[in-house]
C-alpha cells in the first residue's frame, strides 16, 4: 500500500469565475447541452485516453466546466446556479457521458451535492428550525462552487453493507462543542485527492445506531486528519481516481452539514430515485458504441477510412443495436421523468428496471460493437475499448448495482410493505 498523501489539490492557477457570464444560460437546457456536447466533441474525448492510459484525474476537464458554469448546473437559479433539477440533469449528463465516462461519472457526484440538497431536500419533510439551518448552511455550500469553482465527491462504498442501506455506515460522527469529529475510511472513494469537499455518509455515534442516524457532511479535502492510501490501477473508469479515503478525528463544524438529522434517511426511502444518477453516465456510453459502430461501419473513423457497411451481417447488429439503444433510451426517459417524492410502486419498480437496464445494456452495446467492428476497431488509440471496459462497471456500482435491482423488483413486485408470508 501506498503511503498516505494528502487529500488536499489546489490546481495550478484555478481561475475563479468572473462575472458570473454564464448565468445567462439558466433555465435553458438546450443551450446547456449545446455547450456540453462542444466540450466533450471538442476537448474531453480528445483527452479520454490519456486520462486512461495514466488513470488520472480529468483535472483539464473540470476546468473547462467551471469556466463554462457547467459546475453550477444543479445548484439554483436562486441561488446563482443554472437551476437544473433531476428529470434535466440526467438527459445532460448522459450527454457528458458520451464523451469522456470517467468525467461524466466524477462529475455526477459532484453535481449531486446540491441535487440532494436543494430542490430534493425542498420536498422533504423538516422542522422549521431545522429547515431554516438548512438553507442557510447550503447557501454556503452552493457559494463555493458558484464563486469559486468548488468540485465536490460524494464517497459512499465502505466495504460493507451500509452503501446499499442494509446497514449503518462504519464512519462515525461524534457531537462535540460546535460540531463533529469524524473518524472512518471510505473505499473506491472517487476524486480522491481532487475534490475541494468531500460529501461523506456517517453514522452519529450513539447508543442503538441504525440507518436511520445516518448524516451528509460537507469534509474539507486539506482538513487535518484526510487522507488518501492505496493504488489505483482498475480495468476500467480509470480516470476517477476512486482510492482510499481516511478519515482520523477530523473536527467538521456545524454548519458543514449537508443535510439536517433524520434527513437523507427520508431522502433514501420518499425520493428513492436519489439513487438513479449514476446511470447518465452510461447511457451516455451505450450511444457512444453505437455512434461509434456507425462512424466506423461508414468508414468515417479518421486514419481507417475502409468502408464495411455493406456486408448483412453488419448491417443486422446495426439495426439490432439500434433498437436495443432505442428502448434502453425510453425507459431512462420514462424513469428519470418520474422522480418525485414518494413516487408509486410502478415508479419505483420502473426506477430498479431502468438502472438495471441501462447498466447492463450498456456493456451489451460495446460488446456488439466489438464483434461488428473487428478487430482493429480495439486499437488503444480509438474509444471502444475503452468504452467497453468501462461500461462494465457499472452493474458493480452500489447502492444500486444490478443484482440489488433485481433483488427489490422481485420482492417490491411480489410483496407489499410490511408483509410477510403468514399475510
Amino acid at each position: 500500500m501506498a503511503a498516505p498523501t494528502k487529500a488536499k489539490r489546489k490546481p495550478a492557477a484555478r481561475k475563479k469565475p468572473k462575472a458570473f457570464k454564464w448565468q445567462k444560460m439558466a433555465g435553458n437546457t438546450d443551450e446547456i447541452k449545446d455547450v456540453i456536447s462542444t466540450l466533450g466533441r471538442e476537448k474531453f474525448i480528445g483527452r479520454a485516453e490519456k486520462y486512461d492510459v495514466e488513470a488520472s484525474f480529468p483535472f483539464e476537464n473540470y476546468d473547462d466546466m467551471r469556466d463554462a458554469g457547467i459546475l453550477a448546473m444543479t445548484v439554483p437559479k436562486s441561488l446563482g446556479g443554472l437551476g437544473v433539477e433531476y428529470a434535466d440533469y440526467a438527459l445532460l449528463a448522459a450527454e457528458m457521458g458520451r464523451w469522456c465516462g470517467a468525467t461524466a461519472l466524477t462529475y455526477n457526484m459532484h453535481a449531486c451535492t446540491p441535487l440532494w440538497t436543494g430542490h430534493i431536500a425542498d420536498d422533504l419533510d423538516m422542522p422549521a428550525a431545522d429547515r431554516k439551518q438548512h438553507k442557510k448552511n447550503r447557501e454556503l455550500h452552493f457559494s463555493r462552487i458558484v464563486e469559486n469553482g468548488a468540485i465536490f465527491a460524494q464517497p459512499f462504498s465502505e466495504g460493507s453493507a451500509a452503501a446499499a442501506g442494509k446497514a449503518p455506515f462504519g464512519t462515525m460522527a461524534a457531537k462535540v462543542d460546535g460540531g463533529w469529529l469524524l473518524n472512518g475510511k471510505k473505499i473506491f472513494a472517487s476524486l480522491s485527492g481532487a475534490a475541494d469537499y468531500y460529501g461523506v455518509l456517517c453514522t452519529e455515534d450513539k447508543a442503538d445506531r441504525s440507518v436511520r442516524d445516518t448524516l451528509f457532511m460537507a469534509v474539507p479535502a486539506d482538513a487535518e486528519g484526510i487522507s488518501v492510501v492505496g493504488p489505483w490501477d482498475p480495468v476500467g473508469m480509470r480516470g476517477t481516481v476512486s482510492r482510499t479515503l481516511l478519515i482520523e478525528n477530523v473536527f467538521i463544524p456545524d454548519e458543514q452539514m449537508l443535510l439536517p438529522r433524520g434527513v437523507y434517511y427520508q431522502a433514501a426511502r420518499r425520493w428513492p430515485h436519489m439513487f438513479l444518477t449514476l446511470c447518465p453516465t452510461y447511457m451516455g456510453i451505450a450511444q457512444a458504441a453505437y455512434d461509434f459502430t456507425v462512424e466506423y461501419l461508414r468508414g468515417d473513423i479518421e486514419g481507417i477510412p475502409v468502408k464495411r457497411r455493406m456486408y448483412p451481417t453488419k448491417q443486422i447488429t446495426v439495426a439490432d443495436m439500434w433498437i436495443k439503444l432505442q428502448q434502453t433510451w425510453a425507459l431512462f426517459k420514462q424513469a428519470t421523468s418520474e422522480a418525485r417524492v414518494d413516487p408509486s410502486k410502478e415508479d419505483r419498480l420502473r426506477a430498479y428496471a431502468a438502472q438495471y437496464a441501462v447498466m447492463e445494456n450498456a456493456n451489451e452495446m460495446c460488446r456488439l460493437a466489438i464483434r461488428t467492428c473487428g478487430g482493429q476497431s480495439m486499437l488503444k488509440s480509438l474509444p471502444l475499448e475503452r468504452l467497453y471496459r468501462d461500461s462494465r462497471l457499472g452493474s458493480l456500482m452500489l447502492p444500486w448495482t444490478a443484482e440489488l435491482c433485481l433483488d427489490r423488483l422481485g420482492r417490491e413486485t411480489l410483496y407489499e410493505p410490511g408483509e410477510t408470508d403468514d399475510d
